[in-house]
């Protein structure tokens, strides 16, 4: 009788947890569709990450806890998503010539009787290969750290986390040099000159070259999604690859760290290729990588940071 009624208790535990999950969930989903709808609108983006999150959340506790660990991506996303109902140019002015101006000045290239920038420069002597390629390399930002990200929640968990949350520091770090400096990037003034021009839309720039030769909308498609043109400084896609990197060779990856060595440096020279951004954009973004790598380091040692990661780390493993 006594076991029957632990039984019991069990059970009505169980389904209290679980009617409790369902509401937790159910209230975060609401609240996310409401403030996104004051923010930024409407999209059918934001009904398929619920979809996905809830199903994870919901199928086994295996999935549960891959969603859980993988939250830490899904905050940063939610908050690019919204700086789009934040434009940084309303609390800076935009820098246009001057960054064109010193980008001429620091690594200017002669061609033609004058002198170009590298954006210039590679966009007039543009080749086929180059245009496959650089698209291929640029589709590789997103892929390749979530790929990387899910190897090591299999793998090792503390590193997981570590990494997670070393991405959403180093995009923070980005988030705020935008606001503090917002920057046109080369396209823009290929585009439209030295003058400024709020509630300009993206523009795929020499990506458009990878969408005409494959006959797709690719490109056009991810830009037309973005948050804010005037955001270019620092590269935050060159930042991604280098903390990929410095997480591929603290864990001994093997010689997949020739791919994200070979990856990193296709970017960086992509991002200039397809008038993206400056040299001077993908070193900000490398500096980026690297102080914000360093910088967490230091929080671990000296702050409860460390303690905030033991604590992830528990509630995301078996």
């Amino acid at each position: 009788m006594k076991r029957n009624n632990v039984r019991e208790v069990s059970l009505i535990k169980n389904r209290f947890y679980s009617f409790r999950n369902v509401c937790t969930v159910a209230l975060i989903a609401v609240a996310y569709l409401l403030l996104s709808v004051v923010l930024v609108g409407f999209k059918v983006d934001q009904l398929v990450l619920i979809f996905i999150f809830s199903s994870l959340f919901f199928i086994s506790e295996n999935t549960r806890r891959f969603i859980l660990g993988f939250s830490i991506f899904i905050v940063y996303w939610i908050l690019f998503d919204y700086m789009k109902a934040f434009p940084n140019y309303l609390f800076n002015e935009v820098r246009i010539r001057g960054l064109y101006e010193t980008e001429k000045s620091l690594f200017g290239i002669n061609g033609g009787g004058m002198v170009l920038t590298p954006n210039e420069y590679l966009k007039l002597h543009h080749l086929v290969f180059l245009d496959v390629l650089t698209g291929f390399f640029y589709l590789m930002w997103v892929p390749v750290p979530l790929a990387f990200a899910t190897y090591l929640f299999f793998k090792n968990r503390d590193q997981f986390v570590k990494f997670s949350l070393t991405f959403v520091w180093v995009n923070l770090i980005g988030f705020v040099i935008y606001y503090l400096f917002p920057a046109a990037p080369p396209w823009y003034v290929q585009e439209h000159g030295f003058d400024f021009i709020a509630h300009t839309p993206g523009n795929t720039a020499g990506l458009a070259r990878f969408d005409q030769y494959f006959n797709i909308s690719l490109f056009q498609g991810i830009y037309s999604k973005g948050s804010n043109v005037f955001a270019a400084m620092p590269s935050l896609h060159s930042s991604y690859p280098v903390i990929v990197c410095y997480y591929g060779l603290k864990n001994k990856s093997g010689t997949i760290n020739v791919f994200f060595v070979t990856v990193m440096l296709g970017i960086w020279f992509s991002a200039v290729y397809t008038s993206h951004h400056y040299v001077l954009d993908v070193l900000a973004g490398i500096t980026c990588a690297v102080v914000g790598i360093l910088s967490f380091n230091y929080l671990i040692g000296k702050t409860r940071l460390k303690n905030f990661i033991i604590y992830l780390v528990k509630h995301i493993s078996g």
